[in-house]
């Protein structure tokens, strides 16, 4: 790699060796000890519940992030500037915050095989995450993390134990993913429907929380800072790019660096979204329901770019172009909350067959009034987001 690794070519060769690694792991399911010769085939017995080839892909991330960054090794440039300490919670503070840490320029003695190989089985975030790139870890390794304090980490801790405590509380008196997964689904009512895709999306989010947290956490405590997976509540999202921001934040922030900002960024987003969320949906699982799923989301991110731009012509000096801004936004919000949890429902529920049946299910008069009611609530919910974060924006002014 350090031959090949600055050389013209060398960011298509690291794509397509390991996009093929990935796929191909999960064609033969981690391979058969048989296809090493029958003397190994009762070894595919004790194959165990621990599947490494679905860990392994984000030993495929962490690998794509060694290449680019060591082949961007001559490229960065400090981000230090006067600006960035400003809006920076930790920077203004004399800390150094993640971005610093991932946009500093690391020496070549970093990128040695043993460093390496320590980043790819960092034992903390091997086997979920949250992806931390090559240069934020090896940032960490001569001076760790200062940017929580003892105190801080003991805290992140307590709430994790919390918030475990409210999904036993979930798991026991909610009942979102057994009419999910039994397909009970089918013999309810739309809003029923609605309301359990809902659910599942909240539980999801609870899930991956714990998940991310506890790992997290795990590295906090051995001086190494990661980013924060799950940043924003998910009900407080109220448009498909804060969702994806602060939905898996450190996969977010790894494909914006590593793959929508090499393809052209902003420039071609309307192209980009498709390769991006193509790409995740592969790298989640080799299933049709998954790549429904991504293209789904993917058309719904085109009505809420027209949106967005309709309401941009609006946004003019005064009060009422101000209300009319707003208010084409909360429209905005509540149509991108009910297209993502219809994504999810097929994506993470009822599949890609069932897409036909909560069409005509909708298109019902008893649908109809479900789907305006539901359009009504998120509109109001998003008015109730609008309200929040000026609040957290006069608060962040007034310090």
């Amino acid at each position: 790699m350090q031959i090949l690794g600055r050389t013209k070519y060398f960011l298509y060769g690291l794509w397509v060796f390991n996009l093929s690694f990935l796929v191909c792991n999960r064609i033969y399911e981690g391979y058969q000890f048989s296809s090493f010769g029958e003397h190994w085939a009762y070894l595919d017995d004790f194959r165990g519940t621990f599947r490494w080839h679905i860990c392994f892909n984000f030993v495929v991330l962490r690998m794509i992030s060694f290449g680019h960054d060591y082949h961007w090794t001559d490229q960065y440039t400090s981000v230090d500037d006067k600006k960035h300490i400003q809006r920076c919670d930790h920077c203004s503070t004399g800390k150094t915050c993640y971005l610093v840490l991932q946009e500093r320029r690391v020496t070549n003695d970093k990128f040695s095989f043993p460093i390496y190989l320590c980043y790819l089985v960092y034992a903390p975030l091997y086997i979920a995450g949250p992806i931390i790139t090559f240069n934020a870890f090896a940032s960490q390794l001569d001076s760790p993390q200062n940017i929580y304090s003892s105190r801080e980490v003991a805290w992140y801790g307590f709430r994790w134990v919390f918030c475990l405590s409210l999904m036993e509380f979930m798991t026991q008196f909610f009942y979102y993913n057994a009419f999910a997964i039994s397909g009970l689904w089918k013999q309810l009512s739309p809003m029923d429907i609605f309301i359990i895709g809902y659910g599942v999306l909240n539980f999801m989010w609870l899930k991956f929380f714990l998940i991310w947290r506890y790992f997290r956490f795990w590295s906090l405590i051995n001086g190494i800072v990661p980013p924060e997976n799950m940043p924003r509540c998910i009900n407080n999202c109220h448009n498909l790019e804060s969702f994806w921001k602060n939905w898996h934040a450190s996969f977010n922030k790894w494909l914006v660096r590593y793959v929508y900002i090499p393809l052209g960024g902003s420039q071609k987003k309307l192209l980009n979204v498709w390769v991006v969320f193509t790409f995740v949906a592969v790298w989640h699982d080799l299933e049709w329901k998954l790549l429904s799923w991504a293209w789904l989301t993917c058309v719904f991110f085109i009505p809420e770019m027209l949106i967005k731009s309709a309401a941009s012509a609006f946004q003019a000096e005064g009060a009422f172009g101000e209300f009319i801004f707003r208010e084409l936004r909360a429209v905005a919000g509540a149509v991108t909350i009910t297209c993502l949890m219809v994504a999810n429902l097929v994506g993470f529920v009822i599949g890609p067959s069932g897409i036909n049946w909560l069409v005509s299910g909708f298109l019902q008069e008893g649908g109809l009034l479900t789907l305006g009611g539901l359009l009504v609530s998120f509109y109001v919910g998003t008015k109730l987001m609008f309200h929040i974060a000026d609040a957290k924006q006069r608060k962040d002014k007034s310090r």
